[in-house]
């Protein structure tokens, strides 16, 4: 087991990802600019009351564990999900793809608006902070696009697998989460995964890669009142 990925977000933002992190040593979300995930160290009272004060007023949070979640006082939850955490054990080896290619930030805007169609999950123009992405184009438009998201020592989730509607079918997101798994192996790191409990396709296409369930996992989004 990795106790570290029971609070991926907490892990990430208290360790490699610390330099993106706002908060304290009780309570710590990434920088409104790069997204809403947020975490405590625990769930205790002090910590909680730390979480909640890094929201505005008005403000939406993101919060992701394996316990179940907890509130900070005063706070709104604007819905509840159950999710899946699986991880990846073996390098798979994919062969050389030549149409994969590393995404930047002059790709950034493109990024946000094939993300923003598709909706895979939290995204922003500063998701190329977290980690490396790669994508793959059509006549210089990108249709598909997979990344590097939350970093904890010695994992590295992998993130932001979404294709153009127009494109579906044709196996872009198991080709680019396959070159995605091999990029994080060798660089040191296992990779692993989120996916919501009722979205069955994916999961299923996660596991024909290598993946394989580690826990169920509670997601809330929880709202600060104005």
């Amino acid at each position: 087991m990795a106790p570290v990925l029971d609070r991926p977000i907490w892990h990430a933002l208290s360790t490699l990802h610390a330099d993106v992190a706002e908060g304290s040593a009780l309570a710590r979300r990434y920088r409104t600019s790069i997204g809403p995930m947020a975490a405590s160290i625990d769930n205790s009272p002090a910590a909680l009351a730390a979480l909640g004060a890094l929201a505005a007023p008005g403000e939406t949070m993101v919060l992701l564990m394996a316990d179940p979640i907890v509130p900070p006082p005063g706070f709104g939850t604007v819905s509840t999900a159950d999710a899946v955490q699986m991880l990846a054990v073996q390098p798979p080896h994919p062969l050389p793809d030549p149409e994969i290619v590393p995404l930047d930030w002059d790709d950034a805007e493109a990024m946000l608006a094939l993300a923003e169609l598709t909706k895979p999950g939290p995204f922003s123009l500063e998701a190329l902070a977290l980690g490396r992405f790669w994508g793959v184009r059509h006549n210089g438009a990108l249709i598909a696009m997979a990344g590097e998201r939350m970093r904890q020592p010695g994992y590295t989730e992998l993130s932001g697998v979404c294709t153009h509607p127009d494109h579906r079918g044709e196996g872009l997101g198991k080709r680019l989460s396959l070159h995605a798994m091999q990029a994080i192996f060798e660089s040191g790191a296992q990779p692993f995964l989120h996916a919501f409990a009722s979205n069955t396709p994916a999961i299923t296409l996660y596991e024909s890669i290598g993946f394989t369930l580690r826990r169920p996992m509670n997601v809330a989004f929880l709202r600060r009142p104005d």
